[in-house]
C-alpha cells in the first residue's frame, strides 16, 4: 500500500538532515495519512487521506 493520500496525491518528500557539523544524511517526510470512512458516491468507504484533505471538508465522514 503506498504512502500516498487518496485525495490529493500527496506522497513521501526526501531531503537532508544536516548536522551542526554539515554532514547530509538523506531522510524521507512522511505526509501525515489517516484511514477514513468516508462516502464515496453514496458508498461508504475505507481511504487513506491526509489530514489536511480531512480539515478541508472535501469529503463526508461516516463516525
Amino acid at each position: 500500500m503506498a504512502r500516498k493520500c487518496d485525495i490529493c496525491g500527496k506522497g513521501p518528500t526526501v531531503g537532508n538532515t544536516v548536522s551542526h557539523a554539515h554532514n547530509l544524511n538523506r531522510r524521507r517526510w512522511l505526509p501525515n495519512l489517516q484511514k477514513v470512512r468516508v462516502k464515496v458516491k453514496g458508498t461508504p468507504q475505507r481511504m487513506r487521506i491526509c489530514t489536511r484533505c480531512i480539515r478541508s471538508g472535501v469529503l463526508e465522514e461516516i463516525s
